[in-house]
């Protein structure tokens, strides 16, 4: 798999790992920290135990393979994930493809914190429900909500939006009764995030 910009990497299509036991903890978890919430997130809250959660972050961490989780929508947009696993400057990029151009754009990364540009609450849905079913990726809506989450930087998500992300987490494997909590501890850490930068603009937007 070829990215521009990623030679030093050896990049792999890593759609297969969502279904893992162990991934979304792996891949949630840490924007649980930090909330309101006296509890410390754990992996059972996203369906996973401990044990598949250790053994799933030496392959989605491995140095040697670089995963990659591709969400193309329909209008020839879409976002790349890559798990950057190189040793001395590990992150998550992510990037965005756009119709009529030859190479993927980084615009933010994952690395302990979030940095760089974001997408609303609406873009982040149409990311979501508008899958390119001839290409290559990740199709189904709940897993390309969740993998895209991250880049979600908007102060005002409608009041849908935390039974929109319970219904998503509850389809990728989490406990239906704890969905919605874990729900809103993602979000409150998200909007805060948002809060908190006054200058960020949206990719998707133009800005």
């Amino acid at each position: 798999m070829l990215i521009k910009g990623y030679d030093c990497g050896p990049l792999v299509a890593g759609e297969s790992l969502l279904t893992r036991p162990g991934f979304w903890s792996n891949y949630l978890m840490a924007m649980c920290v930090g909330g309101t919430g006296a509890e410390r997130p754990v992996p059972e809250w996203f369906g996973d135990e401990g044990a598949d959660a250790d053994a799933l972050s030496e392959i989605l961490f491995d140095p040697e393979r670089w995963p990659v989780f591709r969400l193309p929508a329909a209008d020839g947009s879409g976002v790349v994930v890559v798990c950057r696993n190189m040793v001395g400057d590990y992150g998550i990029d992510y990037l965005l493809t756009h119709p009529g151009r030859s190479h993927a754009q980084q615009i933010a990364t994952w690395e302990g914190g979030f940095s760089g540009a974001g997408i609303n609450w609406k873009q982040l849905v149409h990311i979501a429900d508008n899958p390119a079913p001839a290409a290559e990726g990740v199709q189904d809506s709940a897993a390309r909500l969740l993998l895209a989450l991250p880049l979600l930087n908007d102060m005002h998500c409608p009041e849908s939006a935390q039974a929109r992300l319970g219904a998503a987490l509850t389809a990728a494997g989490a406990p239906r009764a704890g969905a919605p909590g874990t729900a809103g501890l993602l979000l409150a850490h998200l909007m805060g995030r948002a809060h908190h930068d006054h200058t960020w603009g949206s990719p998707l937007s133009g800005t």
